[in-house]
């Protein structure tokens, strides 16, 4: 053993885990629904009104007159199972009786389960986070960690083609 340093160094980077990848919203969309979405005419919401805040109808609004991509359920298959960290914004599901959300839909911009359109499903995340955390305001962003699935969720609410098991979850900090 000449250099016992080098033993101990490499035993303890091998104890110490990787951070997850942090990904983008655009990453999780497919490269024919990437070209669709950059090639799409702007959405205006002119006129459009603010759905009641009980969160019963805002994600399953659907505009026949918006491109088939507005409802595209396509995935990155080559995400399944990755570890990685995401910001969006909470849509509240389920709490616990400490009245913290253990399960909610993370979406990628403030407001979108009370205005018309709501994102595609392939852009919107069912999070489960045994743990909880406090939504106060709809319109603060959250950073996610942990691992995401493609799992096809559908429920009263909204379609969702990915799913998150949160190992952490905390209020975005811009980094």
């Amino acid at each position: 053993m000449r250099y016992p340093w080098l033993y101990l160094l490499l035993a303890l980077s091998l104890g110490i885990e990787a951070a997850p990848r942090t990904v983008d919203w655009l990453d999780l969309l497919p490269e024919e629904d990437y070209q669709a979405m950059l090639d799409m005419p702007e959405i205006g919401h002119e006129g459009t009104e603010e759905a009641p805040s009980d969160f019963t109808s805002g994600l399953r609004q659907r505009d026949e007159s918006l491109p088939a991509v507005m409802y595209s359920t396509r995935v990155v298959s080559e995400l399944d199972g990755q570890s990685l960290r995401i910001a969006g914004y909470p849509v509240p599901l389920e709490s616990n009786s400490a009245g913290l959300f253990t399960r909610f839909f993370l979406v990628p911009y403030a407001g979108a389960c009370i205005h018309v359109p709501p994102p595609p499903p392939n852009q919107i995340i069912l999070v489960d986070y045994p743990s909880g955390i406090a939504i106060d305001d709809l319109y603060e962003p959250f950073w996610m960690q942990g691992t995401l699935l493609v799992d096809q969720t559908s429920n009263e609410l909204a379609d969702a083609s990915y799913r998150f098991d949160a190992d952490r979850v905390w209020v975005y900090d811009g980094e």
